[in-house]
């Protein structure tokens, strides 16, 4: 007997490790979609006889189709099968890859590159909802704190392999490893992660709604599902077009997102099956860490918006110099990520919630102060302070998130987190970028003087560090409110 337990022990092991495996190969490809692009836009424009901004269709097209569906498609693995979607979404990523690789025209890559986006918005939407269905309660955090290593490796990653791919192999070579990274990915979850159980809460589901006479089965939200789609992609181009400036083509694309956003909110509220039940939005637990979770990557993303000017025109650093300051960030992400989820797995999620947000906080004030005073050796040493801050309230909020979600909105919740998430990135990169240029006076930051760009730097992170402290009030306040 004793044999048999310590087999079927060695089995749940190697079956977790390799479900981890699955999830973590699906998170990097997802990252690694995103930043390994970006090297290759001077090269497609050559390639293609394009201008540079046709060419930023190709990264803006995988965004695009991540943002603003991601939502959705969680929500459809809580119906079908997350098991299901998630082979699904890595099957299509390695499709729309190959395709990309050998597409032989700019359009078809940049319709290459959405079909991409929505293997990459099931990636995202399901990796962190499949952690409850695979490894134990009390190392959830460690899970958690996994999966953010592997994103921060495939920001990492992206420049320098695509880069070295461009120079030894083409551009095409880094598409082709994309598709055969997720085959590999496909192998995986087919073989390790467990088999759907969405029966058991959908058909019960059902059984009752004939009782009562509404239906046989939930349905997906078709009208909710177009509607979000549309409320996002306006929101997320009126962030990212127009390179820079602000003008009516922004301010009306604004106004779209703002109209698609109550027609959302009342469709939503009037169907039986709701893309998103509004009840989610007065949870407890959901609510506040959807908005802290905004907050935080507003501010992640004004180091990348920022720092490069900084590096560069403050303190003069050559290209390569300023590449290489630049990758302290994510290289410090990719080593605490799991160090900082065994954290919260011993120390407590919402405790760590708040500890990760005062990180942050001490990392803009630094960050605000220290480069000035110490050249790079201040810059790197307030990332290194705000960067394990981020890792360790990540970790800890996806934790408290997903602790008690109930098995059929696993997806949906999980999607939401990475929503939040990315329009945090998407509005920190116009936000961040305007408080950038007020601060330092200039129209044109990338000829600014350095005594401009250093004010700038000074004041932008300044008002970093006023949005942490509106996440920390919103952290504490909510733990009142569960505790009282």
């Amino acid at each position: 007997m004793a044999d048999i337990a310590s087999t079927h022990a060695v089995y749940a092991r190697r079956s977790t490790t390799g479900a981890l495996a699955s999830l973590s190969l699906a998170m990097l490809l997802s990252s690694l979609g995103t930043s390994i692009a970006n090297v290759a836009l001077p090269t497609l424009s050559m390639a293609f006889a394009a201008s540079f901004p046709a060419v930023q269709w190709v990264v803006l097209a995988y965004l695009l189709a991540i943002t603003s569906l991601i939502v959705s498609v969680g929500r459809l693995g809580d119906l079908v099968g997350r098991r299901l979607m998630l082979v699904a979404g890595l099957a299509l990523f390695s499709a729309a890859s190959l395709a990309a690789g050998l597409t032989p025209s700019l359009p078809l890559l940049i319709a290459a590159r959405a079909a991409q986006g929505l293997g990459a918005a099931v990636m995202m939407a399901l990796t962190v909802a499949f952690v409850g269905e695979t490894v134990p309660r009390e190392r959830t955090g460690s899970a958690m704190g996994l999966l953010g290593t592997m994103s921060a490796i495939g920001t990492a990653l992206g420049p320098s392999l695509g880069g070295v791919l461009i120079a030894s192999l083409g551009w095409r070579a880094f598409f082709l490893v994309n598709a055969a990274l997720g085959i590999a990915a496909v192998l995986l979850a087919r073989r390790f992660l467990p088999a759907d159980q969405a029966a058991k809460f959908v058909r019960p589901a059902a059984k009752l709604a004939r009782k009562a006479g509404r239906g046989e089965r939930p349905r997906f939200d078709i009208l909710g599902t177009i509607l979000l789609a549309l409320t996002l992609a306006a929101y997320a181009l009126a962030m990212t077009i127009g390179r820079g400036h602000f003008g009516g083509t922004n301010i009306a694309l604004l106004g779209m997102a703002a109209l698609g956003a109550g027609l959302f909110l009342y469709a939503e509220g009037k169907v039986a099956s709701p893309l998103v039940k509004l009840a989610l939005f007065r949870d407890p637990v959901l609510a506040p860490s959807i908005a802290m979770n905004a907050l935080v990557s507003t501010v992640m993303m004004a180091t990348l918006v920022v720092g490069p000017f900084f590096l560069s025109r403050a303190l003069g650093l050559s290209d390569a110099a300023t590449g290489a300051v630049l990758s302290i960030g994510p290289v410090v992400s990719a080593l605490c990520g799991v160090v900082a989820g065994r954290i919260v797995d011993r120390l407590g999620a919402a405790a760590m919630v708040v500890a990760g947000l005062a990180m942050m906080v001490i990392g803009c004030v630094a960050l605000s102060l220290l480069p000035a005073l110490f050249g790079v050796a201040g810059y790197a040493a307030a990332i290194m302070l705000l960067t394990p801050g981020y890792q360790l309230f990540q970790a800890a909020n996806n934790t408290a998130v997903m602790a008690d979600v109930d098995k059929s909105e696993r997806g949906v919740v999980s999607a939401m987190l990475s929503l939040s998430r990315n329009l945090g990135l998407v509005t920190g990169t116009a936000v961040m970028g305007a408080v950038f240029g007020l601060a330092a006076g200039a129209r044109d930051i990338a000829t600014a003087a350095p005594e401009a760009v250093a004010s700038g730097m000074r004041l932008t992170f300044a008002v970093a560090a006023g949005l942490v402290m509106v996440a920390v009030a919103i952290a504490v306040v909510g733990e009142w409110r569960r505790t009282k």
